[in-house]
């Protein structure tokens, strides 16, 4: 048997873009995309999508090439997950919530030949356009139609060069198109950031074959049965809507698509299309538990809800089940994915309180099937420690979908996927004893705050950028609302003759980054608390922040 290779019927290159072919032959009647009134099966998305390729391939996009996207949870973004790739091109979806400077340097970063926006982040695309250096080649300019939205066909067709739109050239491809497939399964497809950090942004980018395992692998681990019906909360834009635009493909399910949502208009899309699936982060699970009754209507059935990002409070998890939910809990990095852990539940814990229930699956929980190994290792030593919940260590993964490495960035790949063959997450926990992971600690001290990721650093580099500013440090205070919000401790210049208020420093910080970045809270502090080395004391920081407790129901 050693005589035994790989051959050409046994080696062909994994890629989760073969699912949809599968599923419009099986389901081809069946709706894949349903937005507002407009309802698509899966034999027109395998078409569009198809002549979306076709399309770009006539415009000059070949294999390898970086194509981006602007845009929130519409059909396009959802028909881009397979159109993009099937050209050869790399996808590269980009964070609504980005300023322009940081999409400015994403966009040089990757080196985009084309940029498909929605009508709504035009003006944001114009400035980050303005911001590239004028040696670069700027990306084509694809505006995306959205026939619900007031004003916007005439913003699209303004910034439609020579009359090029999204829709044209679905209308321009070649709907019997031969996709381009990959050479080899560890061609990249997609090229996601994970963060707006603007000094040195991390591309994490992904190949056909790692994708391709965590599709299945997230099917498998949401044991997500044929033809479910998901709801598009979580934005596509977050690490690829954790697999889920393929996973759904793949159950021949129903893809419901929300631009904006409220809980109000959560409540009713579960009831009018019967929706058995959706993902997102805690602030979700809050939104709809603290919904007023007048937005609330009956679920349609069990709904399950997949949460990931800063564990969700307990409390929270039990007023969402109360309601009828039925809620996940896993954790995942742009680094996986999707998902590399899961709170896998056990039946014995049905019989447990509430509060202890709560306690358990709030944990992050063990490798799902298609993860090798994981562990939680001593940073000094290497090793593994004690298996008694409270020895804390870094989060370490392997397995065939930890990302090929970061883009442009072979000191950062190395220092992440390192010759002792593990990923090191940068995240600390500890490992109970009955081999669950829980996250205590976030290293660099990521902050996560709506299931954004949000860099103390960054921030710090901020309000040290104020004039009146002598020290300042970022932490995070917990929020019952967006998990954690950004909390700035700040000492003052002396002499300063009219110091800045609270207020006034939050409002400089917001006109300078990303609104969901930007500190809710502002701690004015004669001098930072500080080792005898002159490092900040962040942990007091910390205990300070917890002890303020919740500021309450801010919507930022």
């Amino acid at each position: 048997m050693d005589r035994m290779k790989p051959n050409a019927a046994n080696s062909c290159p994994l890629t989760p873009l073969c699912f949809l072919e599968r599923t419009a032959t099986v389901y081809g009647n069946c709706p894949s995309v349903i937005y507002r009134r407009t309802v698509f099966t899966w034999s027109q998305t395998l078409r569009r999508c198809l002549r979306l390729a076709s399309s770009l391939s006539s415009l000059g996009i070949s294999r390898g090439d970086v194509v981006s996207v602007l845009a929130p949870n519409v059909p396009a973004m959802y028909e881009m997950h397979f159109g993009v790739p099937m050209s050869g091109a790399v996808l590269n979806t980009i964070n609504l919530r980005l300023d322009a400077r940081t999409i400015s340097v994403l966009l040089r970063h990757s080196g985009s030949k084309l940029i498909f926006v929605d009508p709504q982040s035009l003006p944001l695309l114009y400035d980050a356009l303005c911001l590239l250096p004028h040696s670069h080649q700027p990306p084509r300019v694809v505006p995306i139609e959205d026939p619900y939205e007031e004003n916007a066909n005439s913003s699209v067709l303004s910034a439609a060069v020579g009359g090029l739109t999204y829709e044209k050239l679905i209308e321009m491809g070649d709907p019997e198109f031969k996709w381009v497939r990959p050479k080899s399964e560890w061609d990249p497809m997609v090229l996601n950031y994970t963060s707006g950090t603007t000094s040195a942004p991390k591309g994490v980018v992904h190949c056909h074959r790692g994708l391709y395992i965590v599709t299945v692998d997230s099917l498998i681990d949401w044991s997500v049965p044929k033809r479910p019906v998901y709801l598009w909360t979580l934005p596509m834009f977050h690490a690829n809507g954790w697999s889920y635009p393929w996973g759904i493909a793949a159950a021949g399910g129903t893809n419901v698509c929300l631009r904006r949502f409220d809980a109000a208009t959560i409540y009713a899309a579960l009831a009018t299309h019967r929706v058995t699936h959706m993902c997102g982060a805690p602030v979700v699970l809050n939104m709809l538990a603290n919904a007023p009754d007048s937005a609330r209507k009956p679920l349609p059935g069990t709904v399950r809800i997949l949460t990931a990002g800063a564990p969700p409070p307990a409390a929270v998890l039990h007023r969402v089940e109360a309601l009828g939910f039925s809620v996940g809990h896993g954790y995942g990095l742009t680094e996986t994915g999707g998902m590399a852990l899961s709170c896998a539940w056990k039946v014995e814990w049905d019989r447990l309180p509430a509060a202890e229930r709560a306690r358990l699956k709030a944990r992050q929980g063990v490798r799902t099937l298609a993860m090798t190994d994981i562990d939680v290792i001593d940073r000094a030593t290497g090793r593994s420690v004690r298996r008694d919940g409270a020895t804390m260590g870094e989060i370490v993964l392997r397995g065939g979908y930890v990302m090929l490495g970061y883009l442009k960035d072979e000191e950062g790949t190395s220092r992440a996927v390192r010759p002792d063959g593990w990923f090191y997450t940068g995240d600390v926990g500890v490992m109970h004893s009955d081999g669950y992971v829980e996250i205590k600690d976030r290293s660099k001290d990521v902050i996560i705050s709506g299931g954004e990721n949000v860099s103390s650093v960054e921030v710090e580099s901020v309000l040290y950028g104020h004039p009146a500013v002598n020290e300042a440090a970022v932490v995070a205070r917990p929020d019952d609302y967006w998990g954690e919000t950004t909390c700035a401790f700040v000492s003052m210049k002396e002499g300063v003759a009219a110091p800045p208020t609270e207020a006034e420093v939050i409002a400089w910080c917001r006109e300078r980054m990303p609104h969901y970045m930007a500190p809710k809270t502002v701690v004015l502090k004669p001098e930072l608390p500080k080792t005898s080395t002159g490092k900040v004391q962040k942990y007091l920081l910390r205990e300070m922040a917890k002890a303020m407790g919740s500021p309450g129901p801010s919507r930022m």
